[in-house]
């Protein structure tokens, strides 16, 4: 799907979130990357498979990731 060089990382890769945004919808709360991923705002993913990848959980400065 990319068209531009360096080409983005592909969907299938753990550095995907590094694909450029080509469709922005915050009102919505999510974008389309160019490899095809879909990002939604709580950190959860669509990728062009079809897979969901569950979203991150939260982490505050100074606080174990339990305690979030």
């Amino acid at each position: 799907m990319c068209s531009h060089r360096p080409e983005c990382p592909a969907a299938d890769r753990p550095d995907r979130d590094a694909a450029q945004t080509v469709a922005f919808h915050p009102e919505q709360g999510w974008s389309l990357l160019c490899n095809g991923t879909i990002v939604f705002d709580d950190t959860g993913e669509l990728l062009p498979t079809g897979a969901v990848v569950a979203p991150r959980p939260k982490v505050r400065a100074g606080l174990p990731a339990a305690a979030a």
